[in-house]
This record gives C-alpha cells, sequence and structure tokens, in this order.
C-alpha cells in the first residue's frame, strides 16, 4: 500500500517571485544635492523655505530602497505636486 504523503500533488510554485515580498514595507529616499549647505543652515531652516540644489532639469537623481540605489529618476510637475519619473533602473 503506497504511501498518501509520498502520492500528494507538489505544492504550486508561485508564478510571481513578488508575491512573498508584497508586505514588507520599504523606505524610498530621493537623493538632492543641496549646495554649500551647513550645520548652521540646518537650524534656520524654516517652512516654506527654498534651497538651491545642483540638479538642473532633466539631470537624473537616484532612487533607493532602504539604502540601496534601485533606479535613476527625474522630477517632474503633475498638477500641484512634484513626482519623480523613474528613468533607468541601478545594475
Amino acid at each position: 500500500m503506497a504511501d498518501p504523503a509520498s502520492t500528494a500533488k507538489p505544492e504550486p510554485v508561485a508564478t510571481d517571485p513578488w508575491k512573498r515580498v508584497e508586505h514588507v514595507p520599504c523606505l524610498l529616499t530621493i537623493e538632492l544635492p543641496i549646495t554649500a549647505f551647513r550645520g548652521a543652515d540646518l537650524v534656520r531652516l524654516t517652512p516654506g523655505q527654498v534651497l538651491s540644489t545642483r540638479v538642473t532639469a532633466g539631470q537624473d537623481v537616484p532612487l533607493r530602497v532602504n539604502g540601496e540605489l534601485i533606479a535613476w529618476t527625474e522630477f517632474e510637475a503633475v498638477r500641484d505636486r512634484m513626482a519623480v519619473r523613474i528613468t533607468d533602473f541601478a545594475e
């Protein structure tokens, strides 16, 4: 008589490997270099203040997930919000 466990169908393999990590929280970070910024500038920051960056229009900025570089992005205006568009994935 055959052992029922040995004749059982194997579990189906997940077709989407991302299903296993969909619930894991991630921190997305966009890096913007600020020119000549110092500690004294940090303590004087105020709401609504505009900071000058080294990034020019159309220049790619790094996108990191939990500290790991995953892509390059560029900023764009979408209605009344700023958004980032992925331009290339990191290797």
